[in-house]
């Protein structure tokens, strides 16, 4: 039963980070193709305000799937260690992309295409991966026999075109109901095109899988027919009302309804595939770690899912809404010398304070982790799991509270910066 609850400890932040962070990406490769200076800084400052949350959840994936199952993790990565570098530099630079975009205080063409051109690579990075498992990595007795091209072959091709598609129509959708005037009525204007190129990729992609990857789906058990059936049409059903919804109001109708059809269709892939994880023998059982390991994941990840949750959706709520271009002011405007300046300057040794506070609470976190081994491992000679969830609770309240402290006080003013 616990290696059920670690497959679905995987595949939560797993869908979460793909339906999540598929319409930042398919913005990022949207402004590549509008020629709107304008737009295409409208399109940055938009996603600057949700991307590093949405990418949360890549994280939590990551240490699921190393602690949860190691035996697919064994076999997954050395075989897609090319596009999952590449992925990961690409992520780098559009983060870079991104920032430097929001700082510069006008639009700047480089800086653009960097954004545009890394969230294209990782969007093709994340359909290669994609493909190459679910088409089947060679392996023997849980470990990689492939050789450095495996990831390479035509399913995992088609997985990152049809990506690519999937990606798109999410980011149309999400400016259709984010955006206003010209964006907005382009959005709407792509929004059925991309909608029809989908569909015919999950078409090609669904009915590919039978050949890239000639296991026997058991459709024959009722319960994952059920699951599927109900999927799919869910899939369709959501696909529909995203058709009708693209260029009418209300605006936010195609993005839900997207969003709504991109995870019925993983739910559809999941109920066709489980329980083998790493097509074409390496079931469940087989790759989940020892139940003590189970534990720890259950313990560490369980209670991080609800934070980046809560994150996910303050800064949705924060940032509802049409996006409107915010006035920018002078960069010669200057604070008056009336007593009120940085803390940092007049008070110098508030820096000292937080430096040593969150050394303090990162060395906390250094020793949790260290325990973490012993603890989960069978030997909780120090402090139990629910310890570590108390003390791991009380170093996270302490730094907000203390953010939160230095907030009022000022302690991230620049200086001669304007006060609110």
């Amino acid at each position: 039963m616990s290696e059920y609850l670690t497959y679905a400890l995987v595949l939560l932040p797993l869908g979460a980070y793909v339906i999540l962070d598929g319409y930042d990406l398919g913005v990022g490769m949207l402004s590549l193709l509008d020629r709107s200076e304008r737009r295409r800084r409208e399109y940055n400052e938009l996603i600057a305000t949700a991307w590093d949350a949405n990418e949360s959840w890549i994280i939590l994936a990551g240490v699921a799937l190393w602690a949860g199952l190691p035996g697919a993790y064994a076999t997954v990565l050395p075989g897609v260690y090319p596009p999952l570098i590449a992925m990961l530099f690409a992520v780098i630079l559009r983060g870079m992309g991104l920032e430097f975009q929001s700082a510069s205080g006008t639009y700047r063409r480089g800086w653009g295409l960097l954004f545009g051109g890394a969230s294209l690579a990782v969007t093709l990075c994340q359909g290669l991966v994609i493909g190459a498992v679910l088409s089947g990595l060679p392996q023997r007795d849980g470990h990689f026999t492939g050789d450095a091209l495996a990831w390479l072959t035509p399913y995992s091709v088609l997985w990152a075109l049809g990506l690519v598609c999937v990606y798109l129509l999410a980011g149309a959708a999400w400016l259709q109901d984010k955006t206003e005037g010209t964006a907005h009525e382009w959005a709407g204007r792509l929004g059925r095109p991309l909608l029809g190129a989908t569909v015919v990729a999950a078409l090609v992609l669904g009915f590919g899988l039978e050949v890239a990857d000639p296991q026997h789906f058991q459709f024959e058990q009722p319960l994952r027919a059920t699951l599927f059936g109900l999927a799919v049409a869910a899939a369709a059903v959501c696909g529909a009302v995203a058709w009708y919804g693209f260029g009418r109001r209300p605006d936010w109708r195609p993005f839900a309804a997207v969003l709504g059809a991109e995870a019925a269709g993983l739910l559809a892939l999941v109920a066709a595939t489980a329980p083998v994880v790493v097509p074409r023998s390496l079931t469940l059982h087989e790759a989940s770690s020892p139940h003590g390991s189970q534990v720890f994941l259950v313990v560490g990840v369980g209670l991080c899912m609800p934070f980046v949750l809560a994150y996910n959706i303050y800064a949705w709520w924060v940032f509802r809404g049409k996006f409107r271009e915010p006035a920018r002011q002078s960069p010669t405007t200057t604070a008056p010398d009336d007593g009120t300046a940085d803390p940092f300057v007049s008070r110098p040794e508030s820096r000292i304070v937080v430096i040593v506070r969150r050394t303090l609470l990162t060395l906390l976190g250094i020793l949790l982790a260290a325990v973490c081994q012993d603890i989960f491992g069978g030997e909780s000679t120090w402090v139990d799991p629910l310890g570590i969830a108390l003390l791991s609770g009380t170093a996270l309240v302490a730094w907000i509270l203390g953010d939160r402290r230095d907030g009022r006080l000022g302690e991230y003013d620049l200086p001669g910066g304007e006060r609110p």
